[in-house]
């Protein structure tokens, strides 16, 4: 059975865990626990093939910046991609989308004068960034959850138009 392997970088209490706990149990975990690393593997059906689906989740909090190669503070995680992992395909994923309909969430942002993304800025974003394509997801709902891990996938296993791509993809 081939092996996909998926890794989830981003800043601290994006929702990088709580996206692949609820990818993987179905459920959302109750409480934040800051992540050093953690491994899952979900078999997944693909064309009538098995293929592991291996998901690694990595810790975005700056107490844990010895623990990755390099570290970017604030969301600058691309050139630690492309430094690391050249030419790998990556999707850059908006999470907790269920927040952009929450008056108390949107009400806090507004107090530092931010508001919540939106799905033409995160595409616009995404090709700026060169990633394979921008999706989203709510790990609490499961709206578009089952979407992310399918276009990782699909990422992975799309050839580029020159060269073969390695098996993994970068969340």
């Amino acid at each position: 059975m081939q092996t996909i392997k998926c890794v989830v970088v981003g800043d601290g209490a994006v929702g990088k865990t709580c996206l692949l706990i609820s990818y993987t149990t179905n459920k959302f975990p109750s409480e934040y626990v800051p992540t050093v690393f953690d491994n899952y593997a979900v078999t997944v059906m693909i064309g009538g093939e098995p293929y592991t689906l291996g998901l690694f989740d990595t810790a975005g909090q700056e107490d844990y910046d010895r623990l990755r190669p390099l570290s970017y503070p604030q969301t600058d995680w691309v050139p630690e991609i492309a430094h690391h992992c050249t030419k790998t395909p990556f999707l850059l994923v908006g999470t907790q989308i269920d927040l952009r309909d929450d008056p108390l969430y949107i009400e806090k942002l507004a107090k530092i004068k931010q508001r919540p993304i939106s799905f033409e800025l995160g595409e616009k974003l995404a090709k700026e960034l060169k990633a394979v394509k921008y999706v989203e997801c709510s790990a609490l709902t499961q709206k578009g959850l089952k979407n992310v891990f399918d276009e990782a996938i699909l990422a992975a296993l799309e050839p580029p138009a020159q060269e073969k791509r390695k098996k993994c993809t970068i969340l």
